[in-house]
């Protein structure tokens, strides 16, 4: 059983978030240079979830002229742009979104990279079951997916992107809840110009309740993770 620590930041600006996740991920790393810290590695076990203020964010290998609008228009509709140190393109983070940062000792876990992003997938995947929304993976992407076989109706709904080093995770997923859609049509989400975007709000067609799906949510990655609350 893998014991993490659980913290719900609720609305939080993003370089703030994206400044104490390193602030664990090195405490983390600091702690495994030890003998010590290897045995007793999962008490630094910790899951951030955050909904952010309207930002657009650059993974490491992305391409900038994935977003389609200049300063002045990010300005006008109220959001920031950051280029990160994680994997995966251009996404969107905004209100109604649901943010999940995992900081892991993947080793202590025992668990594998490749394993890692499965394990992430599979239970956003399990979560939309719970809605009778049917998700997969799309083959050569990152992410959760509604109908990506189908060429003109596929579309994301969860978006993933991470950094590990030394075993250690930092960034996250990004789940698309009751989420303002309008904002992904400045970028090329994730690096795609031809693939939509889409919300559990509207396949549902209601709005939904968020602190309902952050429980749900939490079960499922206990049940995929092994995980114990802290």
């Amino acid at each position: 059983m893998n014991r993490v620590r659980f913290t719900d930041l609720g609305s939080i600006d993003y370089k703030e978030a994206w400044d104490l996740q390193q602030d664990i991920f090195s405490k983390v790393q600091a702690t495994k240079k030890n003998d010590q810290g290897q045995r007793d590695g999962n008490f630094s076990q910790t899951l951030i979830f955050c909904e952010h203020p309207h930002v657009y964010t650059l993974g490491r290998n992305g391409k900038a002229n994935n977003l389609l609008i200049n300063d002045q228009f990010l300005s006008r509709i109220n959001a920031g742009y950051f280029e990160t140190d994680r994997g995966g393109d251009i996404t969107y983070h905004g209100p109604g979104q649901l943010v999940g940062y995992p900081i892991f000792d993947l080793e202590s876990m025992k668990i594998r990279v490749k394993e890692y992003i499965w394990l992430l997938e599979e239970s956003i995947i399990s979560f939309l079951k719970g809605y009778g929304i049917d998700s997969e993976r799309f083959e050569g992407a990152t992410g959760v997916w509604i109908e990506p076989g189908n060429k003109a109706r596929a579309r994301k709904i969860c978006a993933i992107g991470v950094r590990v080093s030394r075993y250690v995770t930092m960034h996250g997923f990004a789940l698309n809840i009751n989420t303002d859609l309008d904002y992904f049509k400045y970028i090329n989400p994730c690096g795609f110009d031809d693939k939509d975007v889409t919300s559990l709000q509207k396949e549902t067609g209601t709005e939904i309740n968020m602190a309902s799906v952050k429980e749900q949510l939490q079960d499922r990655l206990a049940e995929h993770f092994d995980i114990s609350w802290i």
